[in-house]
């Protein structure tokens, strides 16, 4: 890891627990990594794991509203100018507005356990003006297992928490591909089932007199 991921990261230990949320909101560093240090400093008692986790969800959240902010208000040029530097390209953008516009704002939650998209989502929520108490909730139930996750791998693995991006893997694979089966589910219950037609006693009897 380079010299200065590590000097960022411990210049957010030194800030506690505001270091955390500080750290996610910017997203210079990946989440996983900063959460996986954030876990790492709980092993080590220099933090507790509830108080982590609260700033975790706090600051991924926030970073999020950002992008959620620019999709509103800059739309799409402004994304494509700008999105360099928050590590956001246009592949990315366009993967998450398709998922956006096939799945509804509910892949504002699914998106976050998927590859490509899962930073990206929030631009296509912002765009199309999606109501923000909503995108925020959804936001928060999706960041607060991901950051219980890195959490708890961190402290697990203490001084090896540099291999938290590995030892997550089973993790994240078994649930991105139950979140995707839920997604395939969802989508073939919505195409083939035959929407349910609720006839009064009075329509019954007045079709019946018809024919």
């Amino acid at each position: 890891m380079s010299d200065i991921i590590m000097k960022c990261l411990a210049f957010f230990s030194d800030l506690g627990y505001f270091g955390i949320m500080f750290g996610l909101m910017i997203e210079i560093i990946p989440s996983e990594l900063v959460l996986g240090y954030g876990g790492y400093l709980i092993s080590q008692g220099k933090m507790g794991f509830g108080g982590a986790v609260l700033a975790g969800t706090i600051g991924g959240t926030v970073a999020q509203l950002f992008l959620y902010w620019a999709g509103s208000y800059g739309g799409r040029p402004f994304l494509l100018k700008y999105g360099k530097y928050i590590l956001i390209n246009e592949h990315q953008m366009d993967a998450a507005e398709r998922w956006f516009k096939k799945y509804g704002a509910g892949v504002v939650f699914i998106a976050r356990f998927i590859p490509i998209v899962r930073h990206a989502i929030s631009i296509p929520a912002g765009i199309a003006k999606m109501s923000p108490i909503r995108f925020i909730v959804y936001t928060v139930l999706a960041i607060l297992p991901w950051t219980i996750l890195f959490l708890w791998l961190g402290k697990t693995l203490g001084d090896q928490w540099l291999l938290v991006k590995e030892a997550s893997a089973p993790y994240i694979g078994g649930l991105s591909l139950l979140i995707i089966l839920a997604v395939v589910y969802f989508w073939w219950n919505r195409n083939t089932n035959e929407p349910i037609v609720v006839v009064t006693r009075k329509e019954f009897f007045r079709n019946k007199q018809n024919k």
